[in-house]
This record gives C-alpha cells, structure tokens and sequence, in this order.
C-alpha cells in the first residue's frame, strides 16, 4: 500500500481511507505492507493516530522531501522539481524501498493512492519492473479543465492517469461521479473502474470521549443552535461568502439572530478570511473560530453539537467530502450547502437528509436556515437513517476492498 497519507501524518481527512484498510484488512485475510515517506516530508506531524496502526504491521519510510520547504532559494523553486507534485522526489528511494519489501514479502497486489499523484509514479514503476497487479485509488478526479491550474502540471496529471487507465487491473474512486467522468475519458478501461466509497471509523466513535460543546441538553428556546463545520475552508471549494450574506440579510430582517443560531468554524486553517467575509457581509456574531484538536477530540465534538454543516461548490460534484461520512456517524442533522445534482447532495438525501442549498445562493441559503432552527427548537430535526449510518462504515468499506482483493487473486 503505497501513501503519502499515513500516521504521523497531521492535519488531513485523507489519512483516514489507508489508515482504516490497514488496520482492518487482516480480518478479511489481507497482510498490509505500506510504503510511505519519511516524516520530514509532512509539513505537520502529529502521534495522534500512530496508535491505531496494527502493532506488527510493516511500515518503510522512504527518503523525500518537500519541494516548497526543503528544495527553495529566496522563496522560489524551478516549476519541475514540483511535478506532479512537491513530493516527487519520493519515488527514487520508494521505489528501492518497494523492490525490497516485494523481494521480502511477495505481495500479491499493489495499491497506490491519490491525492499525492507521486504514490501512482511509484506504482507504475514497480508493476512495470515486477508483474505484479496494481490498483490505483484515484479517489477524486486528478486533472480537470481547470486544474492544476499549472498547465505543465495538469499535462503530467493526465500522464499519469492515463498510464493508470492503461495499466492498473481496478481503478478505484470514492464517488459515482469521479468514476463517471474517467469511464468516459478511458472508454477502453471503463469495465475495471470500480467505486469504493470513504467511511467513518466505529472503534475511534467508541473511543472518543463525550464532550460538552453545547449539546441539545438544555431545554430548547433557552440558547442557540449550535451548528458545526469541523475542517478545511477551502476558499474556492468551500466558499462561505454567500452563507454569510444570508446569516446578514436574516439578521436585518430579524428573521434569525444570533440568539437562534452559532456557527462553529474548527479547523478552518483560514480563520482571517472568514473572520474578514463574516464582517463585510455584518454575520460575525454568528460565528466563532476555533483551532484544531486531536482526532478523536473532533469525532467527539460532533457528537456533541446540535447540528453539522458541510460545504460543497458546484465544480466539485464528483466529489464527497470523507468528513461527510463521520457527520452521519455522528448522528445530528446535517445542513448541506451543495449542488442538489452532486454526489455530495445525494448522499445526504440517501440518508433521509433534505436541508440541502446551493453553497452560491443566499437565497436559497436563507431559506433553509430559518426553517432547520425551527425545526431543532420543536424537536422536529430530521437525523440520518440508520441503515444509511451503517452502510458507511469502514469496516464495510474494507470487507469491499477485500472482495476487490479476492478478485484479483484468481484472475
């Protein structure tokens, strides 16, 4: 298993899909051996969730470094030492490292996977040198008409996955809509291009410990809705302007105050931009920015708010946030404010979940907000449905992946 995204790892969702196949493989009769980078690489560490790797699982660190922090002079570095991304200097030395585990443990399979595309170069090259059959977790879509916005960049994004389209025995995403669109760019590979949903992680909800972040103890009407959105602000992705141009157009209409409703933004890692909008659009006294906390510590959060809000624009419809899934877990009613038409939408709707608006219309937003504070106030608030919860397990997801593994075995 080959990723960038592993413990001790910081600050990325993305860790969770290796980290989860991992630890739960061997009860489906799969050994992981993962092949990943040194620490120097990751721009934060943490040993937060260097526990929940199986004692006895074999992990090699290969060499890289970090174009943007190691490879720079004057704050600059030449375009090419960064493609297809800033790690690439990783595949000398994990490909060595990858020859090595293969020669010691005989692995019947190779899987590599995306956001890093260097894990897919990895891949390639020890298929290539070894026979062995290889799997290429895309996750989301690499190159899109608009990104990278680098062109050079988005040249050897479509390099790399069409050799994978070419090459790999399963190209693997985490939505329809990704799958879709690569079954129509690789007609020829469309057969083995396979959907694998994201999850959440049960034993770390078990494990995390309650907290009191405003649960729906009190009686209602004695204080605000508190609403989560636990992760990254992406600034384009996951635009808020419009949200908080609905928040301030409520407000002066008196329609909703921040009496009815608080928005908790944790994580966002760009508090000043939302701290600026908020102010320009006058919503910020509905809102409050908090810092990053431990895992398990954001698990327990949103089990303990009122509410869960996730953000989607329109030009990510194939995609779906992975903390969407621990949001179903943890069992609140969900705000989205995505495309009705996008994967993300209809995951919440595959749940029994309806308070969905388009991120970019404060219309639209202003409608639904109003109508969900209500709703919690009466005790009407509609919460996700349990055999939609159970299904978006990890555990589900990797007896899938196993059933993939199975598969390749007897080809």
């Amino acid at each position: 298993m080959i990723a960038y995204h592993f413990p001790p790892l910081a600050g990325s969702s993305g860790i969770q899909r290796t980290l989860r196949f991992v630890q739960h493989l061997p009860a489906f009769g799969w050994q992981p051996l993962v092949l990943s980078t040194h620490p120097r690489a990751y721009e934060k560490a943490s040993d937060d969730l260097l526990a929940d790797v199986p004692a006895g699982t074999v992990v090699r660190r290969a060499f890289a470094l970090d174009t943007a922090r190691h490879l720079q002079f004057a704050g600059r570095y030449l375009g090419w030492m960064a493609r297809p991304d800033r790690w690439i200097s990783w595949k000398f030395d994990a490909v060595r490292q990858g020859l090595k585990l293969i020669g010691e443990y005989k692995p019947d399979v190779i899987w590599s996977t995306y956001p890093i595309a260097t894990a897919h170069v990895i891949a390639s090259k020890l298929h290539c040198k070894t026979g062995i059959p290889w799997i290429a977790d895309f996750r989301d879509p690499m190159a899109q008409d608009d990104y990278p916005i680098d062109l050079r960049t988005r040249q050897s994004y479509r390099a790399i996955e069409a050799d994978a389209a070419a090459q790999a025995r399963f190209c693997v995403f985490t939505t329809p809509g990704a799958a879709r669109i690569y079954q129509q760019r690789y007609p020829a590979a469309a057969s083995r291009m396979v959907v694998l949903e994201n999850g959440y992680d049960e034993e770390s909800f078990a494990s995390a410990a309650p907290l009191s972040h405003g649960a729906s103890a009190p009686a209602a009407g004695t204080r605000p809705l508190l609403m989560l959105h636990s992760g990254i602000v992406y600034p384009s992705e996951r635009d808020p302007t419009q949200l908080f141009a609905a928040l301030g157009r409520l407000q002066k209409a008196g329609t909703l105050s921040p009496a009815d409703l608080r928005i908790r933004f944790r994580a966002s890692v760009h508090d000043d931009l939302l701290q600026s909008l908020a102010q320009t659009h006058g919503a910020q006294d509905f809102i409050e920015l908090c810092p990053a906390i431990p895992y398990r510590e954001a698990l327990a959060e949103m089990m303990a708010v009122d509410a869960l809000l996730v953000m989607q624009a329109s030009n990510c419809n194939a995609q779906i946030p992975a903390k969407l899934y621990e949001y179903l877990r943890a069992g609140k009613p969900i705000l989205g404010l995505t495309d009705p038409d996008g994967d993300t939408a209809g995951v919440l709707r595959g749940a029994g979940l309806n308070d969905i608006a388009r991120l970019d219309s404060a219309n639209e937003i202003a409608r639904v907000l109003p109508a969900l504070a209500r709703d919690w106030q009466q005790g009407k608030a509609v919460l996700p449905q349990t055999q939609a919860v159970q299904q978006a397990s990890r555990r589900r997801r990797c007896e899938a992946l196993a059933e993939l593994l199975n598969e390749m075995r007897t080809v």
